[in-house]
């Protein structure tokens, strides 16, 4: 199984020169993989209900991508985001880099890292004309997302978890993680910011839609689509139903708005969600369903555990474990990883918001930034902008790493001096549990 993962993500990594494209391989490779699974299972029963559990996780994920695009791509038709593009006025290649760093940093603490990703790569198009140097800001997305997720229990599925299952609370975990996460960010930024993409040319982009209205009543559809995304975690909070039922709901709710607002208007029909449906990434979809399925293949065969005790019995020191995690969720996707540590070290051997757990949530929630297909918002962007594994290996993943390694220092730094972010500033109102 290792060999078969191996093989199929050489070939997702060389998707550019084998002229195959990932999803096809992604899909291949679950299917391969569950199926050497279920003749080593003990029996196929015990193969199929892994198989059942672990496609009702991976299926969240993708019905919340797909909800999520959906809300983006009819929020985009109606030219909603002109209220965000009208606002970013720099045009200073430098500067915009910084704008889009933060901006993102900020938004992916409120929604996930995957709906930000999408959001402000949506932006990006229309911000900056197709180019090297919008690629970069891309990647910077990608940075920022990750790090921006880090520090707020809602903000990255694997906080999200550690917090569900108790390892991390909500006021402890935003004020120990926010300065190393905005470190992280900071250090690739102050690198790229350097680079001669961003200042060879000095070109002042030009405003690429200047010219285009937005759509009537777009406004309204801009506030509802934003309203729903921001409103999933509440929607958790309140339910405990899983965060993908929020996403359909606000795209239940878009749906039925935007057929009202259009009702009778036949030249209108591609501002309707059918309409919208059809342009959505779907198989950047797909390709994170050969991801997840595969990676839960061999989650379900026990080689993570077998990765995890690994680790536990050649490293001795936590902060390095912690660390090593994050390296590793680099190549393997996060959250399996993350499941597996928490499946290893229960509550009793660390207890909750130890640095232990803070130091998961920030290694792992960062660590997917050093290779593009470490996280979902690597993932996304891949899929959205049609960047290789290579461009980002040698542009970006450096800096990411010097950002990674940073704010690992930073939080050590400050857990040593305990110095904290001063409490009311962390008591955001929005989250239970605090």
């Amino acid at each position: 199984m290792a060999l078969l993962f191996g093989i199929g993500y050489t070939g997702i990594i060389f998707e550019e020169s084998l002229a195959f494209n990932k999803s096809g391989v992604g899909l291949l490779m679950a299917v391969s993989l569950w199926i050497v699974r279920s003749i080593g299972a003990p029996s196929t029963e015990i193969a199929v209900s892994e198989l059942s559990h672990a496609s009702a996780e991976v299926s969240e994920i993708v019905f919340f991508l797909l909800g999520a695009m959906t809300i983006v791509e009819i929020v985009d038709a109606h030219q909603g985001f002109k209220l965000v593009t009208d606002n970013i006025t720099t045009r200073k290649p430098r500067t915009l880099l910084w704008v889009i760093g933060f901006v993102t940093f900020f938004l992916s603490s409120i929604l996930d890292n995957l709906t930000s990703t999408i959001v402000m790569v949506s932006l990006l198009r229309k911000l900056v004309p197709p180019s090297e140097y919008r690629k970069l800001l891309g990647a910077v997305v990608v940075i920022a997302a990750n790090a921006g997720g880090a520090w707020t229990p809602i903000g990255d599925v694997t906080t999200t978890m550690l917090w569900i299952h108790g390892q991390i609370s909500t006021l402890p975990t935003m004020k120990s993680l926010f300065i190393p996460s905005a470190v992280s960010l900071a250090v690739p930024l102050a690198f790229l910011s350097l680079t001669s993409e961003v200042n060879g040319k000095g070109q002042e982009s030009s405003n690429v839609l200047a010219s285009e209205q937005m759509a009537p009543r777009g406004q309204l559809v801009f506030a509802v689509g934003i309203g729903a995304l921001i409103f999933v975690p509440v929607f958790k909070a309140l339910t405990g139903l899983p965060p993908y039922m929020g996403i359909l709901l606000g795209l239940g709710v878009l749906w039925i708005l935007t057929d009202a607002i259009h009702y009778g208007e036949s030249e209108r029909q591609k501002l309707k969600v059918p309409q919208a449906l059809s342009r959505i990434d779907t198989q950047g979809a797909l390709f994170f369903l050969g991801i997840l399925l595969s990676v839960s293949s061999l989650e379900a065969a026990g080689l993570l555990r077998e990765i995890a005790n690994y680790l536990d019995a050649h490293i001795s020191n936590i902060d390095l474990i912690a660390s090593a995690i994050g390296v590793v969720s680099a190549v393997i996707d996060n959250v399996p990883l993350v499941a597996a540590t928490m499946g290893m070290y229960d509550l009793t051997s660390f207890p909750q918001d130890s640095k232990f757990w803070q130091l998961i949530a920030y290694c792992a929630g960062t660590g997917g930034s050093m290779l593009i297909i470490g996280s979902a918002a690597g993932v996304a962007f891949m899929g959205m902008e049609k960047v290789d594994f290579f461009w980002y290996l040698r542009k970006v993943s450096g800096f990411a790493f010097a950002g990674y390694a940073a704010g690992i220092a930073a939080y050590l730094a400050v857990n040593s001096l305990h110095f904290s972010l001063p409490t009311t500033l962390a008591q955001a109102p929005f989250l239970p549990g605090s």
